[in-house]
Formats: C-alpha cells, structure tokens, sequence
C-alpha cells in the first residue's frame, strides 16, 4: 500500500467507490448510541493502518476515529486472539509505521498488532470491572469467531451474508414484536442479492445419498454446526439490527435450544423443514 504497486492496493486508492460500499447512516446512528450509552468500542483489523484508513474514511467519513475508543491494525488474526503478550506485544504507530513494543496497554488509542490478553487487562482498567463482557462481531470463522470464542470466550455475533440468499420464515414471536422493536430486515421487504448455490447447494445443509433404494438423508453442514457452536448469534448484517433498541434481547444459540434459535432476523430456510430428525454431519 505505501509503496502504490501491484494492482490491487492501487486500484482500490484510485476508485474507491468502484469497490466500497459506504456506512448505512443507521450503522452510524447505532455505534454512537452505543458509545453515548457509555459502551467501549473497538475495531481490531489485520490490515495495516494506512489501508484501515482508507477504508475507514470512504466508508464510515473523515471522522470514523470517533466513533471508536481503541483501533488496532494488523492484529494479524487469528494469533491475536491466541498467542500470549511476549508472542506478540502491541505496538505505537508513528506515521503509520510500527514503533516500539509495548510492556502493557495503558490507555486507549490507536495501536498495531497486539493479543486480547493485553486489551482484555485494558477493558478491565476502563471499564473498573474484574470481568467486563466483550461481544465480538466478525465475518470469518476461522479469524474473528472461533479464536474469539476459543481463546478469548467472548460473546460473538457472525456476520454472515448467506443469511440473504438463504432467508427463511420470520418466526411468529418476531411477528409479534412492537414496530419499534422490529430490525431492518423483518418482514418480506428484504431484497435477496445472493442465492443458493447450483453447484454446492445450501450453505447449512447437504442431502447424503442413501444406500441403494434407501432414502436421501438431511444433514448439517460444517459449517452450519460451527456457526451453532461458536456463535452467539448470526446476522446478514450490521443494518440488520441497528434499528433494534439497545436492550432488545435476542434468543442465542445453545445446546439446550433450537438448532435455528441464533439466527436473526430469521433461520435460514433450509433449516425450517423436519428441524428435529436432521442428523448433524
């Protein structure tokens, strides 16, 4: 990025709109709801800080420093969330080149590489709690929910796209929410931009061929099981839920629930038919 070559980083630099999609303005509406609300807000990203910048700046404006209390660049995930302070101290920024290591964090800011046992020790100072709760939002498995859940055990939202081409039906409790307390995506306005797979079929369930005249059986995917486990819930999107009241309680995924219970705004449809005799792949 700070030497312009390749194509890519150039590209992006010189077209941004060509590839970026700005903030929803309820997104933004919600992050300073949440810090007014007197929440912590972080952003932990494995891109470098002059990259971050140039997202962050035609996505969320000139200003998107202040919607966050902490910014940390090239965390490198998912060894953030794994390896100990000594593997992997956190650094200052000068210029957008990495300083000196640091013994500790001492207060917020903005900083590059770093581990959650450290910021964790920052929460603690900031918050004045022993064990103040960090809920996670990420879109990759393998990067932000299961180290942040394996490692760190924090509460973790999935960002998952597949949630739009996969929707299923609104479940009659949502229905009977109060207007106010409905999400952006209730209802049968949401337009779906992405669809089910012809080659791979759907992302949460596989059919299994039986043996010789015996029936196909239903199974979950992977994936699907590791979405249950690691999260706490599953979303298509941030605009998914920034419309909710701050003390709206979802229903999260658990072993003693419903294998769709996580999902919000609604299960994905694939899941809906013969719930209880799917075997678990």
């Amino acid at each position: 990025f700070l030497e312009d070559c390749g194509m890519y980083f150039p590209e992006v630099k010189n077209h941004p709109d060509k590839y970026l999609q700005r903030c929803p303005e309820s997104v933004k509406k919600w992050l300073k709801q949440l810090k007014n609300a007197g929440k912590i807000l972080l952003l932990i990203t494995s891109s470098h800080s002059d990259y971050c910048r140039l997202l962050c700046e035609h996505v969320l404006g000139n200003d998107f420093e202040e919607y966050f209390d902490i910014l940390i660049t090239n965390a490198l995930k998912p060894g953030f969330f794994s390896h100990t302070p000594n593997q992997r101290p956190f650094r200052t920024l000068e210029n957008d080149e990495e300083q000196e290591a640091l013994l500790s964090l001492d207060k917020p800011g903005w900083y590059s590489q770093g581990n959650a046992i450290q910021l964790y020790d920052l929460l603690k100072k900031m918050t004045g709690k022993l064990d103040p709760k960090v809920v996670y939002f990420g879109d990759s498995m393998h990067s932000d929910i299961f180290p942040a859940r394996h490692y760190s055990n924090w509460e973790t939202v999935f960002i998952l796209e597949e949630l739009l081409g996969d929707k299923g039906i609104v479940p009659a409790k949502a229905e009977s929410e109060p207007l106010e307390k409905k999400g952006k995506y209730e209802g049968d306005q949401l337009k779906v931009p992405y669809f089910v797979s012809k080659q791979w079929g759907s992302y949460f369930m596989d059919r299994l061929p039986g043996l010789e005249n015996a029936e196909e059986t239903l199974v979950h995917t992977w994936s699907c099981k590791c979405i249950s486990t690691y999260s706490t819930i599953a979303i298509p999107s941030l605009e998914a839920i920034a419309d909710l009241p701050l003390d709206y309680r979802f229903t999260r995924f658990s072993s003693n629930s419903s294998a769709t219970a996580g999902y919000y705004p609604s299960p994905p449809r694939a899941l809906l038919p013969n719930e209880d005799s799917v075997m678990m792949k």
